[in-house]
């Protein structure tokens, strides 16, 4: 497959995970997220070298993910919709959510590398508005204040570049 397919490929993916775990979510089905992944990751993966460090970058943004939303929720930046895990933990179809973004880092946001300064005007925009897409299909009890997106941008800003970097170590540097 060549590149520009694998990328358009990558890009789809991860828009139809994104819809799958937000929708579900917000429609009461927060197995949709974790189901949807299976197959996403699966072709990514399949598509993907060095794969032991694209899974390792995987696990590493999914454990910062849970780490970050957890702290955003038992902060009162958002709630999402009852979950399996008591709150203030991040329910699984979020964390998918970062793996979900993680799985595009060196794929069809591979043009972020060694631009951490744009990945973090990046995250800081795209983040917020990412959740506040979520919220507004219902996945989260409200939408986010404007102190809450504030929170998430600096948030996202920070962990954006993160990813771009460990994204650029685990697979050696590629």
């Amino acid at each position: 497959m060549n590149d520009l397919a694998r990328k358009a490929v990558n890009m789809a993916l991860f828009q139809a995970a994104w819809f799958a775990a937000v929708l579900g979510a917000a429609r009461g089905m927060f197995w949709l997220g974790p189901l949807s992944m299976v197959p996403v990751l699966a072709i990514h993966l399949a598509l993907q070298e060095p794969r032991r460090g694209e899974v390792r970058l995987l696990l590493t943004a999914g454990l910062l993910g849970f780490i970050v939303d957890t702290t955003f929720v038992a902060g009162g930046v958002f709630t999402p919709l009852p979950h399996l895990f008591p709150q203030p933990f991040s329910p699984p179809w979020m964390i998918c959510l970062w793996l979900n973004f993680a799985a595009t880092l060196n794929v069809s946001m591979a043009w972020l590398r060694d631009r951490y300064l744009l990945a973090a005007a990046f995250g800081a925009i795209g983040g917020p508005l990412a959740y506040y897409g979520g919220a507004g299909l219902g996945a989260t009890e409200a939408l986010p204040t404007l102190s809450g997106l504030l929170l998430l941008a600096l948030g996202w800003g920070v962990m954006t570049p993160l990813l771009v970097r460990l994204a650029k170590v685990f697979v050696g540097g590629k």
